[in-house]
């Protein structure tokens, strides 16, 4: 799992998600990084959009998923590879990602939650 210090050095001293260390950290591009939390690319390349609240949620929401799985992937890149395109059957076999992108965030966490303390797939 991502530890806290690790999941806060993406983040400035405002609070807010920078999109090129979490990109380059994950080993995408940042139109990748956009992609995966269901934003528009040119989001990330403009400083008030990337800071808009809908924007750092979801960057947020992707990173607390995939810190939360690090230690069950084997890795962030792993984990990452898993929040982007495994299949959950809980959820109809849609992934994390897409979840994510339709605000459903809250039900993976409890999801993983359920599963971190013994619960069935």
């Amino acid at each position: 799992m991502l530890s806290k210090p690790l999941v806060s050095q993406f983040f400035d001293p405002k609070g807010f998600v920078i999109v090129d260390r979490v990109a380059e950290r994950f080993g995408m591009s940042k139109q990748q990084f956009a992609e995966t939390i269901g934003v528009k690319p040119e989001t990330v390349y403009r400083v008030t959009r990337v800071s808009a609240p809908k924007t750092q949620a979801r960057a947020t929401e992707m990173l607390e998923i995939v810190g939360r799985i690090t230690g069950w992937a084997g890795g962030e890149k792993q984990a990452m590879a898993w929040y982007r395109a495994e299949p959950i059957a809980a959820f109809g076999g849609r992934t994390a990602e897409s979840l994510v992108k339709e605000g459903k965030a809250a039900a993976v966490r409890d999801y993983l939650d359920h599963i971190a303390t013994g619960g069935f797939a």
